[in-house]
């Protein structure tokens, strides 16, 4: 399976592709799209279209995962990222994958196992379970992989978001979804 992980915004958009063969990660690329601001927002947009659309004929994933958008202060922020945000759902649909959206809340959780957890847990746990020297960098791209980790750890767990009904064929989850400590204790678990 071939996982890419999207962490949307309108000047950095992260991107990390992660391989899952055998119960192994392994990082095929990672990195950012970048976009000036002093561009107008229909250029960045399609800025944006086009390098995802090229980085996912270059790695052909499997699946997609996008974060989804939280609360921002600045109503401005918002509408630019969610404008961001539909051009890269339109270009993953255009490119026939399939696709999940994860809050912060879930992809800290599963990463760390605590939906509160700094940003710097989160890239050193990013960092240990894909057998990294040092933290991905920058931000954005070390998001992107925590988003594309999250995905393959619910596949492999069976927690399943309630937008995919049919994925929920899993045996032994109940309602789709597990709780945290059951999460903690299936990533301890050995092969």
């Amino acid at each position: 399976m071939r996982v890419i992980g999207i962490d949307p915004g309108t000047a950095i958009v992260g991107f990390g592709v992660i391989d899952y063969i055998g119960s192994k990660y392994k990082v095929v690329d990672y990195g950012c799209i970048y976009t000036s601001k002093d561009l107008p927002m229909e250029k960045r947009i399609s800025a944006i279209y086009d390098e995802l659309d090229n980085i996912l004929k270059k790695y052909s994933p499997t699946h997609m995962a996008v974060e989804d958008l939280f609360y921002f202060k600045n109503a401005k922020t918002v509408i630019s990222v969610g404008q961001a945000r539909g051009v890269i759902v339109l270009c993953g649909e255009k490119n026939n994958i399939p696709q999940v959206s994860f809050t912060p809340l879930q992809i800290k959780m599963g990463i760390t196992g605590y939906g509160r957890a700094e940003k710097k847990q989160v890239q050193l746990m990013v960092q240990r379970i894909l057998g990294l020297s040092e933290i991905p960098q920058p931000d954005d791209a070390a998001d992107a992989l925590a988003i594309a980790i999250t995905h393959i750890n619910s596949l492999n767990s069976g927690y399943i978001l309630a937008s995919k009904p049919n994925l929920s064929k899993v045996v032994g989850i109940k309602n789709g979804k597990i709780t945290a400590a059951e999460y903690r204790n299936l990533l301890n678990k050995k092969d």
